[in-house]
Parts: C-alpha cells; sequence; structure tokens
C-alpha cells in the first residue's frame, strides 16, 4: 500500500499544494500575550465581581487605592485605559458610592477622585485576595525562573512602550 502526502495529492490533482501561512495565530507572540491577559482578568473578576464592579472599575478603584488623589488623565495613564473607559468606570464607582469627585477649580474640565470610606474598606478588603490571586497565579513559574520572567515581562512592556512612541511620532 503506496501512501501519498497531501502535497503530492495535490499536484496529482494538478492543484497547487497549500504554503504554510505566514503567520499561526497560536504562535503568534502579541496574540498569545492577549490571550493571556484576557484569561488573568476573567479570571481575576472571581476576586472583586461580587462587588458588582468589572475590569475598568477595578483599575481605577486600585489606582486610587494606590495612590491617593487622581483625576481620570494619569488613571487613564497608569492603567492603559482610554479616557471614555475611564469616565464610565469612574461614573459606575461614583455611583456605588465608592469614589468621590471634587472639582478643580483651576480646570474645571477636571475632577479630582479620591475613595469615599466605602470604597477604601472595598481596596483594603479586595487587596489581600488580590494578592493572594497572584500567588497562585505565579506558582505555576519555578522559582529558579521567576526574576527572569520578570524580566522578560519588563522588557517585552518596555519594547512596547517604544514601538508606540515611535509609531505616534511618525503621525
Amino acid at each position: 500500500m503506496n501512501q501519498s502526502s497531501p502535497v503530492q495529492d495535490a499536484k496529482a490533482d494538478g492543484a497547487e499544494p497549500a504554503e504554510a501561512p505566514p503567520i499561526q495565530l497560536e504562535g503568534f507572540l502579541p496574540h498569545r500575550l492577549n490571550v493571556l491577559s484576557s484569561l488573568v482578568s476573567q479570571a481575576l473578576t472571581q476576586v472583586y465581581s461580587q462587588y458588582g464592579i468589572g475590569i475598568p472599575e477595578w483599575r481605577v478603584l486600585v489606582s486610587l487605592g494606590q495612590f491617593g488623589v487622581m483625576t481620570g488623565k494619569p488613571i487613564g495613564a497608569r492603567t492603559h485605559m482610554h479616557k471614555t473607559k475611564v469616565s464610565r468606570a469612574v461614573a459606575q464607582l461614583e455611583a456605588r458610592k465608592y469614589i468621590a469627585r471634587k472639582a478643580n477649580r483651576a480646570d474645571l474640565r477636571e475632577a479630582f477622585l479620591s475613595l469615599t470610606p466605602a470604597g477604601r474598606a472595598v481596596y483594603e478588603e479586595l487587596a489581600p485576595r488580590a494578592y493572594a490571586f497572584t500567588k497562585k497565579l505565579s506558582e505555576v513559574v519555578a522559582p529558579a525562573d521567576r526574576a527572569a520572567f520578570d524580566r522578560a515581562v519588563e522588557q517585552l512592556t518596555q519594547r512596547s512602550a517604544e514601538l508606540v512612541a515611535k509609531d505616534e511620532h511618525k503621525t
């Protein structure tokens, strides 16, 4: 019994053999990082979803918990969220009474945001749970590999920021 390959079968049929695609999505680093980010974010929602907040609200809440009083612009810069997403998250957190808004008299287009006592209580309850989540997630990386992993993540983040900045200078 003589078995032929798909390429041989295609040649015998007169058809051109299929070429390998230039990119295979499963091995494409940006796709792999996006999948990882999405899965981590979805898993982390188990930590804070009981408070009726989503990923953008979580990022705003943690930013204010970490840095105190901020405006939307630096929150967007730190979290890499568009200003409209930050604005919607702020509105939802304000409706839940987790954050307070105080007008900036020097620039009425922006407001100073801070956690309310209820928001601070949520942050202080969630922070240890989020840290435990991070530990559980990280335990799959061998202790001997963690420093190299952290360096790789930092280098990929820095290179990505450089590529974004380079692209922004073209326009």
